[in-house]
């Protein structure tokens, strides 16, 4: 192989790598505001479902095991029903994306489950409806997890018990304690208007 059919070999790579990389630049760009939108409507979506009928308003971004994530204002006929954040619990095999609607007192009505990665037939038992219904009523005290049969707090799954902390100890327990903290008590202004 002589240097002219080397540098013909590097020529051809290049030029095809070039296309490819126009082909690619081409593709993302009119994807992403696809993605972005779809995105947008699963939030939306997400949101409704918690609190049915009201209009969300995003109040501010947060941070938590370094993930982003948002909170917002629930409002009926203009008056505050409640609040809604996005949290995280860092489960057995993932990060649990948490979405929790409480009421003007931030006790918990609903919550649900946006994303994770845990053990099928095990941690994924987070996103069944028995699990998340105990949810609702309980204050910020009252979101601990035991492993004997309770009402008053949460019950672990059998066989899932790092998982329910995850959703039950970090997710709902660190959210509701944010938004007590930032609307309640008007503290962490600088969190609060992060990236707005």
């Amino acid at each position: 192989m002589t240097g002219k059919d080397i540098l013909k070999i590097t020529i051809n790579l290049v030029i095809v790598y070039l296309i490819g990389g126009f082909i690619l630049a081409f593709v993302y760009a009119n994807a992403s505001p696809k993605i972005f939108r779809n995105n947008e409507k699963a939030e939306q979506d997400a949101l409704k479902l918690l609190i049915p009928g009201a209009d969300f308003t995003k109040l501010g971004d947060w941070t938590i095991h370094d993930k982003h994530a948002k909170y917002f204002e629930a409002k009926k006929n203009g008056e505050t029903v409640g609040y809604v954040v996005q949290s995280f619990g860092k489960g057995y095999s993932s990060y649990i994306n948490t979405f929790i609607a409480v009421d003007k007192n931030f006790i918990v009505q609903k919550i649900n489950i946006l994303g994770h990665g845990e053990t099928p037939g095990l941690g994924d038992e987070i996103e069944t409806d028995s699990f998340k219904d105990q949810f609702k009523g309980k204050d910020v005290d009252h979101l601990k997890v035991l492993k004997t049969e309770t009402t008053e707090y949460i019950q672990a799954l059998s066989g899932a018990t790092i998982s329910t902390r995850a959703v039950s100890e970090d997710a709902v327990k660190n959210g509701v304690a944010f938004l007590i903290k930032t609307i309640k008590e008007g503290g962490n202004k600088d969190v609060q208007h992060q990236h707005n």
